[in-house]
């Protein structure tokens, strides 16, 4: 699919326009976007990127719009696996709820930038040399084996380590001051936790770039594709991570999708160097005969594994049992947090939120109610949560 000069231009123009206007009118002003709010527009980002796929596929040709919807669906799972990790460093920090979202935009805008910067030097790679396509499928056959690997404590990582460098360095201030990245303390300018949280963002950023390109150059060689994909999957991940912020525990079973997605497209990539193999030692530098996957069949498999990793982490009972210790946990500590938010609707939804989920606890079976009342750092923090609420009434 060849794309003129002035297309290019266009797109880029409308999504840099769609960013400004997520800044403008719901970023600027710090606030916690309703449930409703956030589901309006993470729909309409989503309507969006489809119907600017059909486009693909009515001015492209039937290929071209499938490689786009493979590459859309990839970076879309791969995104809300990024989400995990935000919520991490965000919840680590201890961001304030009203300047989550903009926290959350700049991290959308980096990865644009780390992406688009990859997605150019993937390009040049590619068409420099053929052998890249054995490296990038190896990269994602990696990358799938380690998503299958325990997860450690993650939570206290980004905070930890952050700060701890940050504040050999560099003036640093322990409280937040809105959402300025600089502030006065006793007299002299250090930065806040804000700025370091951002760095955590932009960091993380980049090594998921280094995953997500590979993965989608894997489905399209086509640059327009692959940025537009690229680009249109991180649109709307703002209002997501508001819309799923509690279904995201829920999805116990993600990363072993994700493994199997990244390592289908991993030998997917494997088996088109090797029908485009000039590498000296592999078949003395000719192409070998093997079995390409077509772009149908890609997404096909793609979506086929995502519905079922999503319905079976929704109907795990392991799934229930950690949605509920993981929210009851988070929206404890956010409500022992002063810091977290001023709004005091949004203090009575953080202490809603909880009660459903200790009730969710107290229905669990057994062996997985167990496992909060295993956990007497949870219990405390349950105990206190409702001890500040019942002084707050009597206030």
């Amino acid at each position: 699919m060849e794309v003129s000069p002035l297309v290019w231009a266009l797109t880029i123009v409308f999504i840099l326009g769609l960013l400004a206007f997520d800044f403008i009118f719901h970023v600027r002003k710090a606030h916690v976007p309703t449930l409703k709010e956030a589901a309006i527009w993470s729909s309409l980002y989503v309507g969006i990127a489809i119907l600017f796929g059909l486009g693909v596929l009515i001015f492209g040709g039937g290929d071209a719009g499938g490689e786009y919807f493979a590459g859309y669906v990839t970076e879309k799972a791969l995104s809300v696996d990024n989400l995990f990790v935000f919520l991490i460093i965000i919840a680590s920090f201890k961001v304030p709820r009203e300047d989550q979202q903009k926290v959350l935009l700049f991290g959308i805008v980096f990865a644009l930038i780390a992406r688009t910067g990859f997605i150019f030097l993937g390009a040049a790679l590619i068409n420099s040399f053929a052998w890249i396509f054995y490296f990038f499928g190896l990269i994602l056959l990696l990358t799938a084996g380690n998503l299958l690997k325990p997860k450690g404590d993650e939570e206290d990582a980004a905070d930890n380590f952050i700060i701890r460098i940050a504040r050999k360095v560099l003036p640093t201030s322990a409280h937040y001051d809105g959402d300025k990245l600089v502030t006065v303390e006793n007299g002299r300018k250090v930065l806040t936790p804000m700025l370091l949280v951002m760095v955590a963002i932009g960091g993380t950023d980049i090594l998921f770039a280094l995953d997500s390109i590979p993965a989608i150059f894997g489905l399209t060689q086509n640059v327009f594709i692959v940025f537009t994909a690229t680009a249109f999957s991180l649109l709307g991940l703002r209002q997501l991570y508001f819309l799923i912020d509690g279904l995201l525990d829920r999805l116990v079973y993600l990363s072993y999708g994700l493994a199997a997605i990244l390592a289908f497209i991993g030998v997917k990539l494997v088996l088109h160097a090797l029908h485009e193999n000039t590498v000296p030692f592999i078949n003395g530098g000719e192409h070998v005969p093997v079995v390409e996957i077509s772009t149908g069949l890609s997404l096909t498999v793609i979506l086929g594994v995502l519905i079922v990793t999503v319905i079976a982490s929704l109907v795990s009972p392991k799934g229930k049992a950690q949605s509920a210790i993981s929210g009851a946990r988070r929206h404890a500590t956010d409500y022992i947090n002063l810091e977290y938010t001023a709004d005091a609707a949004e203090r009575n939804r953080v202490f809603s939120r909880l009660l459903e989920e200790e009730s969710a606890i107290r229905a669990l079976p057994p062996k997985y109610r167990k496992l909060a009342r295993d956990e007497e750092k949870l219990m405390r923090l349950l105990e206190q949560a409702h001890r500040e609420h019942d002084e707050s009434l009597t206030r």
